[in-house]
């Protein structure tokens, strides 16, 4: 083991353990926009109460993903220096435009909206937290929009003075077709995600409600029912877009990432009508398969659109790769990829399966009646997100061996004056940090998921508040008598 493998562990683990807190940030940012939107409309307590009991959650995850995020940062100077160089010029645009435009506006609307109950008038208040939805999203495109271009590089050209890769077109990183598949991929899993973390938590108050001796609350009883719903309708619909993303996504990896897709599915010679690999048992340095189930056609259909369509092997690519780039072993790991590739659908369909289900099973104000079904809506929630992170490791392993596709190998990205022990402190660092920090955010999200939803309270003064009905609910209280919409 050298620097590098470190590197790309360290840089591995970092990037999974902060896309945990992703997704729901990017989903749950519009949700808890959505039930103040109800509130600001119908007035009604429970949207109120469900907006701050979600928003506080929300919070928790935001402060959890702009902790673990900056590390990403430092990683780039830390360990990928000769990376940094070479693309620096092309991902400062897209980079900048993420902190200056969306970071910018997501945290200081957040920091609006946080402190602005019970002194902004209903409607800004509403508007803030829209605008933290929405640089949340936007946030996400400008980083995916740098990601894509490692994968499909476009908008540049090589200075071959310094070795640098210098921006020429701008329009054309931020048009990429691979960066807007990506970004309606990755936003559509967010809601899958964000949809059942707000269903899971339903269920699992609905769940203890069930086992309390005492009679219920029923104000809560009905806020949670009808969140559990809407986390069952969210993640449905998500659902269904990340499956037309995750087509194109396929089509374009044809296109652009041939081995990518030659390597998820263990093909290693060019076939027409390619079927798609339900199980397969192979050799992978006799580049052959000893057991492969498959359903027929259906890769060449999910990759070129046609049933009967030609799908290139991974022994086709790699002789294209050494005729084109020279001598070297251009395949990822085949079998992270094989495996990755079917944990993300399996286990993200999973979780839209149990989605649809509850749809089904909470119809005309019904409550599921066995405990097992509320204990299988927690149990999706982990297991989407693993779905999830099996997506990115099979989009970040698949361009291997490069860090920029056809340009920058990845053996060649690391700094070179870094040595195995300083990567090894510092994973050993980044590891043991990233263990307190999950314990305080588990801690965190089990503390308000157990107190429940505070009390339903007008959050704006009067002075100020909108007139009609979306004044709110019950008159408000004296604001000396009164209590914030957030107590910390």
């Amino acid at each position: 083991m050298d620097a590098l493998d470190l590197a790309r562990w360290q840089f591995g683990v970092t990037t999974i353990y902060h896309f945990l807190f992703v997704p729901l940030t990017i989903g749950l940012s519009v949700i808890v926009a959505a039930l103040q939107t109800a509130w600001h409309r119908t007035g009604r307590a429970e949207y109120l109460r469900a907006t701050t009991f979600f928003g506080k959650l929300f919070l928790i995850n935001f402060a959890m993903g702009v902790v673990t995020g900056i590390v990403q940062e430092f990683q780039f100077g830390m360990n990928w220096s000769t990376y940094s160089t070479f693309v620096g010029d092309v991902f400062g645009a897209p980079l900048a435009m993420e902190a200056l435009i969306a970071f910018f506006l997501e945290s200081t609307f957040i920091g609006l909206w946080i402190f602005g109950w019970d002194r902004l008038r209903k409607g800004v208040h509403l508007a803030c937290i829209w605008a933290a939805a929405i640089g949340s999203n936007l946030s996400a495109f400008f980083i995916l929009a740098a990601n894509a271009w490692m994968r499909n590089p476009v908008g540049f050209e090589v200075d071959e003075a310094t070795g640098r890769a210098r921006l020429t077109d701008i329009g054309a990183v931020l048009g990429n077709p691979q960066a807007w598949s990506t970004y309606l991929h990755v936003v559509a899993a967010a809601f899958v995600i964000a949809g059942l973390f707000v269903a899971a938590v339903s269920a699992w108050k609905l769940l203890q409600e069930r086992r309390a001796a005492q009679e219920p609350d029923h104000t809560v009883h009905e806020l949670f029912r009808k969140s559990l719903r809407a986390g069952f309708l969210v993640t449905a619909i998500a659902g269904a877009l990340v499956a037309v993303s995750g087509d194109q996504q396929a089509k374009l990896a044809t296109q652009h990432e041939p081995m990518k897709i030659a390597a998820a599915e263990a093909l290693w010679q060019t076939e027409e009508s390619a079927g798609f690999s339900l199980f397969a048992v192979g050799d992978i340095e006799g580049s052959r398969n000893h057991i492969n189930l498959q359903i027929p056609g259906v890769l060449s259909f999910l990759a070129t659109g046609d049933p009967w369509g030609t799908v290139q092997g991974i022994e086709n690519v790699q002789a294209q790769y050494e005729a084109y780039y020279g001598p070297g072993d251009y395949r990822p790991n085949i079998a992270v990829l094989y495996w990755s590739f079917r944990l993300m659908m399996g286990l993200g369909l999973a979780g839209v399966a149990v989605s649809v289900a509850g749809l089904w099973l909470t119809r005309r104000g019904r409550l599921p009646r066995s405990r097992w079904m509320y204990r299988v809506v927690v149990a999706a929630l982990p297991a989407a997100l693993a779905g999830n992170i099996f997506g990115w490791i099979l989009t970040e392993m698949g361009r291997q061996p490069w860090t920029v596709h056809g340009e920058l190998l990845t053996a060649a990205s690391v700094s070179p004056g870094v040595s195995l022990g300083q990567v090894a402190f510092s994973l050993a660092a980044f590891t043991l940090i990233y263990g307190v920090l999950a314990v305080v955010e588990v801690g965190l999200l089990f503390r308000y998921v157990k107190a429940g939803p505070g009390p339903a309270v007008p959050a704006t003064d009067d002075p100020g508040a909108d007139d009609g009905p979306d004044s709110g609910g019950a008159p408000p209280e004296p604001a000396e008598h009164r209590e914030p919409a957030f107590t910390y």
